[in-house]
């Protein structure tokens, strides 16, 4: 288990090589990376059960990072924990790269499957859980969701379901930055109020401020919230968070900055270390 302090450092080193990787490649989704990084962090860290040295482990935890888009961050949390070299991530975005704009199962080593095409990931994650409660199985099911993957039908038909067959072993956390890739969020298709619609559906539901890590530790490490109910996590977080001219600024959704932005912009992520 890793201190407050260990765990706020080390999302602050992965933002900055979030950054590289996207100087580098001179493209990525760096505002959704930023804001889903320090949830990333404590369920890698202090909350998954899993193995890295043995990465399909049949009692493990499942991750299902459903907003494939955002992988920068995916990527770099599994690099830290050991699933592969961390100089195997200079090989993003490249010809003949094992790690692309969205994560490939079976390529990269901790990736449970193939995301991106948004509004997926949870209807996989219902279909984990069910079977893991068919099987007497102890393993508990994450999807982390971005928030615009709500617009999606298949997604409440996935929380329907998950409701339906009471699976307390699924947790779905959506990163809720409010922005999805050309505006806010709810100037495009309103979700608030998002704790009761999820509410109404039958889930157990916790808000927390995902960049707070007392916060995020507290609600992850106190799960499942119900015995024979889903938990749903609202993470509030600020995409781009970390940079402070990214933030909250559309722009920055998928974008490669230019030297004088690299140099502002490493300057801040040195200082937060």
């Amino acid at each position: 288990m890793k201190s407050i302090r260990e765990l706020e450092h080390t999302a602050a080193k992965l933002r900055l090589e979030i950054f590289e990787m996207v100087v580098k490649a001179k493209g990525g989704h760096l505002g959704g990376a930023f804001s889903v990084i320090d949830v990333l962090t404590v369920l890698y860290k202090n909350v998954l059960k899993h193995d890295p040295a043995v990465p399909d482990w049949e009692d493990r935890d499942r991750l299902i990072f459903s907003k494939g888009h955002c992988c920068l961050a995916l990527y770099t949390i599994l690099a830290e924990c050991g699933y592969f070299e961390k100089s195997l991530l200079e090989k993003y975005s490249i010809d003949g790269g094992s790690f692309a704009g969205h994560p490939e199962k079976d390529i990269v080593p901790g990736v449970e499957v193939g995301s991106g095409s948004l509004g997926h990931g949870l209807s996989l994650g219902v279909g984990m859980a069910l079977a893991g409660k068919i099987d007497q199985k102890n393993y508990k099911v994450f999807v982390v969701s971005s928030d615009g993957e709500l617009n999606e039908g298949s997604t409440w038909e996935a929380i329907m379901s998950a409701s339906q067959y009471k699976l307390h072993n699924l947790i779905l956390i959506v990163d809720y930055n409010k922005y999805i890739s050309l505006g806010p969020i709810n100037e495009i298709m309103k979700l608030d109020p998002l704790h009761s619609r999820l509410e109404s559906f039958g889930w157990s539901v916790v808000e927390v401020n995902g960049h707070h890590m007392e916060d995020i530790v507290s609600s992850l490490e106190s799960l499942p919230l119900s015995s024979e109910k889903p938990t749903a996590i609202i993470s509030n977080t600020i995409k781009g968070k970390g940079v402070s001219f990214m933030e909250n600024v559309p722009m920055w959704h998928f974008r490669g900055p230019n030297q004088k932005e690299i140099e502002l912009a490493r300057k801040e992520l040195h200082e937060a270390l």
